[in-house]
């Protein structure tokens, strides 16, 4: 194909390549949440799951719903980094096509 729809579908592949090489970094991507000034912590991969959670014993012993809460709130914050680093790997896939205004990606 030729002419400008020709360009689009090369635009498209393009992009299309972009997002899988994209996707396949997310899901090797390791963010690490923390909570309580580090008593917590917790590593998530970006398909979200959890490699490994750090509770500090002491914080177990002296106050167990503190460290629920803490422990809530960690996974949370790896879950929130995940979130932002795949919007802004995500960002620059579309990066190069000519869209119209008010086009949005995905399709």
């Amino acid at each position: 194909m030729r002419g400008p729809l020709g360009n689009l579908m090369q635009q498209a592949q393009r992009m299309q390549e972009n997002l899988k090489k994209a996707q396949e970094e997310i899901a090797k991507l390791e963010v690490t949440g923390s909570a309580g000034g580090g008593l917590v912590s917790v590593t998530m991969n970006g398909r979200h799951e959890v490699r490994r959670v750090n509770v500090d014993r002491k914080l177990l012993q002296d106050d167990p719903e503190m460290a629920e809460d803490l422990i809530a709130a960690a996974f949370n914050d790896a879950a929130n980094k995940i979130a932002s680093e795949t919007q802004s790997r995500m960002s620059g896939v579309a990066g190069g096509m000519n869209l119209p205004p008010g086009f949005s990606m995905p399709f």
